[in-house]
């Protein structure tokens, strides 16, 4: 009883002093969270079967001599992604194909079946150790989907999976991320039976028991999955978080009377989270730096730029979440030198942009600190280089502002700000103003502040006074960061003209057979546009066909398929094969194949032929879709020589 009292009256006596911090508001990042915080940016390596084949998604029926990189170094490509400012890389240990970069005990389809090094090699290894090297940190993907093992959909598969972990977990050091996505099920090899295997996604894999052997063999790794349930998917895979996205997260299930699942869950709330959310599951953006996460050729002109990386960095990072760009090392085992550039490029930007921070010897005065205490909540502690030392207000002030004078007259065009996420994700909204006579006008103004928030000025601002004002806030403020920066005039620089290879459209017309709604939204050139299958009472068959009429003879070298950008997927193609004519009646198959994860990145997918075609028709047959009963388009068109 004594101990009690004597805890209490020590508690008002702290608070009485203003020595007490915040008392922390829902739910709370862990340490390992925190960390892949401070990381902010991170690399997803996809270098196996599908870099030798040309494919997006493997079948799981390639034979292991076909993996044979003439000239493979990981240095080469972890050093490339450090030049970036990217701090760690995730490296595909096994995709969807089941070739295993690794030698295994669990399966014969991995590296030590294929002729590099004569069987000896150890793609894992080798990562490792050049991440190692390069002070960098290193995580894994191992894909649950297998379409090479006869087990695949039976219970013994999910043991062999989870020894598959077991052994990356033990063999290649401590990981910063275990990566999962949700990837479950299909037609596949699967040991020459060659079938559609499904699965339940919500109870196949046991997902917590994986997660409990993660937690077990990698205790500093975070988990990320399409619900976490460390780092939740974003939703697509455009490489962009909402412009309000919490860290905050409760996972809906796509179906009533079921719980949401890795693979299994609403994927359009991802993108901003949920205000109060049950779980700390900030998001991560992926998107690939070329068109595919595989290498091919023909991307070759397709490497985003400096400026585009830069613009997802400040839709990402600068969001609250962490960007996470694929790379993609080309048949010799390294990144091709357009792909290095462009992420030098990015790194020297960034290092450009964050070099000075103009706010630096401000005086700021608050309209509350907590506890009058100056040292220990004081305002002065948001321009210190510390994320979690903070500027915290009284329990009952919840829409405090800061007088920002700056130490001259400065011109900025980007604001940081940042949350003492320790005490969780506190502040809903904050405006920044700049004197106008005798009044105050606003600049900026954000939501979800969180681990970080760039505020990107349309135009350069040229002030010496400031106002930083919280307009809502679910509990009393632990602001940790106000930094103000110039980025300099890029886009001249950094902007990159790209090659205009598509076919105008004018003179265009849908030669049928299939009856679709509005069909000239397929050749609008608008891509919000979208023609549709005509819905009808009878069981729908595929393929489905659909023919244009170019109105001329070209020289055409590739077919451009540009799905519904509506966020929905019905319609979608899935499998297709193009044919062409010269007469509208005898056609000749020039292309087969599939739109590899299309529905998760529904970019414009391009079709090159091994050789030009002169042809006046084209006809897009679609063997199957993502969703659905009949196809849908948003663009179709073709590129020339």
């Amino acid at each position: 009883m004594k101990k009690y009292l004597f805890g209490s009256f020590l508690s008002v006596l702290l608070t009485a002093c203003g020595d007490a911090p915040p008392a922390p508001y829902g739910v709370l990042p862990t340490e390992s969270q925190l960390s892949w915080h401070e990381m902010e940016m991170y690399c997803l390596i996809h270098f196996s079967m599908g870099t030798f084949t040309d494919k997006e998604w493997g079948f799981g029926d390639e034979d292991p001599s076909v993996f044979n990189p003439s000239d493979f170094n990981a240095y080469q490509i972890v050093n490339a992604a450090k030049e970036g400012g990217f701090k760690g890389v995730v490296v595909v240990a096994k995709h969807h194909d089941g070739f295993c970069l690794w030698p295994t005990e669990t399966t014969s389809h991995n590296i030590s079946k294929s002729p590099w090094k004569n069987g000896k090699g150890d793609i894992i290894r080798e990562f490792q150790q050049a991440c190692e090297q390069a002070g960098m940190k290193l995580g894994l993907y191992c894909s649950p989907w297998d379409r090479n093992s006869s087990l695949y959909g039976k219970p013994e598969y999910v043991s062999l999976y989870r020894e598959q972990l077991k052994e990356l977990y033990s063999n290649y050091g401590p990981l910063f991320i275990s990566w999962h996505d949700g990837a479950n099920g299909g037609d596949g090899y699967y040991g020459g039976a060659r079938e559609l295997r499904k699965i339940d996604r919500t109870t196949y894999y046991g997902w917590d028991t994986i997660w409990m052997l993660t937690r077990k063999m990698q205790p500093s790794a975070v988990i990320f999955g399409d619900v976490g349930p460390d780092v939740r998917w974003v939703g697509n895979e455009k490489g962009y978080a909402g412009e309000t996205c919490w860290a905050t997260y409760t996972p809906q299930a796509p179906d009533e009377g079921r719980e949401p699942a890795n693979g299994y869950a609403k994927s359009a709330e991802s993108i901003q989270g949920t205000r109060n959310g049950r779980f700390w599951m900030p998001a991560e953006c992926d998107v690939p730096l070329r068109p595919g996460w595989f290498y091919h050729k023909s991307q070759d002109q397709q490497v985003k730029s400096p400026y585009e990386l830069l613009d997802l960095y400040y839709q990402s990072v600068g969001r609250g979440a962490c960007l996470d760009l694929g790379l993609a090392p080309d048949q010799r085992g390294r990144l091709p030198e357009e792909d290095v550039k462009s992420l030098k490029q990015l790194g020297g930007l960034l290092k450009q942009i964050f070099a000075e921070n103009l706010a630096k010897g401000a005086r700021l005065t608050a309209s509350n600190i907590r506890g009058n205490n100056e040292s220990k909540f004081g305002p002065n502690l948001l321009l210190d280089e510390d994320r979690y030392s903070y500027w915290a207000t009284d329990d009952s002030v919840t829409t405090p502002n800061v007088i920002v004078e700056l130490p001259g007259t400065k011109t900025f065009n980007l604001i940081r700000l940042r949350e003492n996420i320790k005490l969780g994700q506190r502040i809903d909204s904050i405006a920044i103003d700049v004197p106008e006579g005798e009044k105050w006008r606003e600049i900026a103004g954000v939501t979800s502040i969180g681990s970080n928030r760039l505020i990107r000025l349309p135009e350069a601002v040229t002030c010496r006074k400031l106002r930083l004002r919280v307009e809502k806030a679910a509990a009393c403020i632990a602001l940790s960061d106000f930094s103000l920066f110039r980025e300099p005039e890029h886009t001249a620089v950094w902007g990159r003209a790209k090659q205009n290879l598509s076919a105008p459209k004018s003179g265009w017309k849908i030669n049928g057979p299939v009856s679709l709604l509005n069909g000239n939204n397929a050749i609008d050139e608008d891509p919000a546009t979208i023609a549709e299958t005509e819905k009808t009472d009878s069981i729908p068959s595929f393929p489905q066909e659909f023919e244009i009429d170019m109105g001329k003879v070209e020289p055409v070298i590739a077919f451009t398929y540009l799905p519904r950008q509506d966020k929905k997927t019905e319609g979608m193609a899935d499998k297709f094969v193009y044919s062409v004519s010269n007469d509208g009646k005898s056609w000749q198959e020039v292309a087969r194949g599939e739109f590899s994860n299309i529905k998760a990145n529904p970019i414009e997918q391009v079709t090159w032929l091994r050789q030009p075609v002169k042809a006046r028709y084209y006809k897009l047959s679609v063997l199957r879709i993502v969703a659905g009963d009949g196809i849908s388009i948003a663009e179709s068109g073709v590129l020339i020589k």
